[in-house]
């Protein structure tokens, strides 16, 4: 009864490994993007990659999505608030610390111009850095890197900035991911003389 046991307990040890191993196969299967369209890359301090992403958020059509980890570069600010100007959706994910705790967080400002912010708290920092524009359109922008959109990023930094055009799959995979956070975010408040006098206790 003992020895007849192991084989059938060996056989569905067999069958659960089996198991896993086609559930990670299909997980790496579908992280996989075929390569297409055009990539530019960029360095700083040497490469402009402000001025890039600014020239980028002025094709914007539809719609821009946003995961800032740092915004305080007043001249993206100001390019996102032109975007929602002309009629482009904008739409901001930021991590809560930076934006409560961090110097010239360019939120309150891009609140203040009704674009729609959401901020991250589940995780120990929201660390990504990414630009998604006209995300659902064959020729969406995704634009993504280490570079904060901050102004020591461009001029006192060592950083990368990747700018990928016409990968219509890739942009989903992070216009899906963007949706997943922006579901767990807390919405912004923006800052208003009675919620600032009720905050100072008056």
């Amino acid at each position: 009864m003992i020895r007849s046991g192991k084989p059938l307990a060996l056989a569905a040890l067999m069958l659960a490994l089996a198991s896993i191993s086609i559930a990670v196969k299909a997980d790496a299967k579908e992280s996989t993007v075929a390569a297409t369209g055009s990539v530019e890359a960029l360095f700083t301090p040497w490469d402009d990659a402000e001025g890039a992403i600014i020239r980028a958020l002025a094709e914007a059509q539809q719609s821009i999505h946003v995961q800032a980890y740092l915004l305080t570069s007043r001249s993206i600010s100001q390019a996102l608030i032109a975007a929602k100007a002309r009629g482009v959706t904008v739409a901001i994910l930021a991590d809560r610390e930076m934006v409560e705790n961090g110097k010239n967080s360019q939120v309150p400002t891009l609140a203040a111009a009704d674009i729609p912010i959401r901020l991250e708290t589940r995780y120990a920092i929201a660390h990504n850095k990414i630009i998604l524009i006209d995300a659902s359109t064959p020729h969406g922008i995704l634009i993504t890197g280490s570079y904060n959109f901050t102004w020591s990023a461009q001029a006192r930094n060592a950083e990368n900035l990747l700018i990928l055009r016409d990968n219509p799959a890739l942009l989903q995979r992070y216009l899906n991911n963007w949706q997943r956070h922006h579901a767990e975010a807390q919405p912004f408040e923006k800052e208003t003389k009675e919620n600032k006098e009720a905050h100072h206790g008056h």
